[in-house]
């Protein structure tokens, strides 16, 4: 309960206590029809309740959208003395995910700060205070960048992770974002790609919007994995928690450009 409270990740009200907040418009709803006897309404209304109340539990404390993501496999970077990329940290969830899960590591957090997607007032500020918050600034570097083209040497990081921003590239910027990739992870490096799954957890809290492009089909799961190997990497896990699937890949080889260029200090 206090990891709720602790953090201010900044997603807009809808995705986080819009659930609760229909609940109890559904509960009043209900409360009325029952007073007018109309009962069928009032026994539908009161289902409805139960689902948004349900489902403002499994966004909370299930897929957990107001605490930082849970590393999903162990077998990322285990040594954790280790400096990483977060591309498109936004406010810090994925960033987070590695301070805490490797408290040796050292974290870069990569974001453009300018568009929310989803995040009201994606600052730097926000993202240092969250990682503030967690006992961890002083393993965090920020810097504002495209994905897409990287502001960092070559070979720069041992490892890096994605969390939920390369899913909303189209698939032209998705490649420029995996040759980046490739280019600032060391040869041998890991790249830890997370994504939204439309399992059974987001189909039943955003039914509405499970058909969604961004959500994509379920099928996505092979798309990811050709993907990845066709971009360069050699896939050594993947799996799946509540609404989310995971790839845990290596750099099979050095890039022309790492080959040929000296890293370079990252982060502010």
């Amino acid at each position: 309960m206090m990891d709720l409270l602790r953090y201010d990740f900044g997603y807009d009200w809808p995705w986080t206590y819009g659930h609760a907040l229909a609940g109890a418009v559904f509960v009043l709803a209900a409360w009325a029809a029952w007073r007018a006897r109309a009962l069928w309404w009032s026994a539908g209304l009161v289902a409805l309740a139960v689902w948004a109340f349900a489902s403002a539990i499994v966004v909370n404390a299930v897929m957990g959208f107001s605490v930082p993501i849970p590393l999903p496999t162990d077998r990322f970077l285990p040594s954790g003395d280790v400096r990483v990329l977060d591309a498109g940290a936004g406010s810090g969830r994925s960033t987070l995910m590695v301070l805490l899960a490797r408290p040796r590591a050292r974290v870069t957090a990569l974001d453009i700060f300018a568009t929310n997607y989803g995040i009201s007032d994606n600052t730097e500020s926000r993202l240092r205070a969250n990682a503030r918050a967690a006992g961890a600034e002083d393993r965090l570097d920020v810097a504002t960048g495209d994905m897409r083209e990287m502001p960092f040497g070559a070979a720069s990081f041992d490892g890096a992770v994605s969390a939920f921003a390369i899913d909303h590239l189209n698939r032209a910027d998705r490649q420029r974002t995996y040759a980046e990739m490739r280019r600032v992870i060391r040869p041998g490096g890991e790249f830890l790609l997370l994504v939204i799954n439309n399992d059974r957890w987001i189909r039943t809290v955003f039914p509405f919007l499970a058909q969604h492009g961004y959500f994509g089909p379920q099928t996505a799961a092979e798309r990811w994995r050709t993907e990845l190997e066709d971009a360069g990497f050699e896939l050594i896990d993947d799996g799946a928690v509540p609404g989310t699937l995971y790839y845990l890949a290596r750099t099979s080889g050095p890039t022309m450009a790492s080959a040929t260029a000296a890293p370079v200090g990252t982060g502010r």
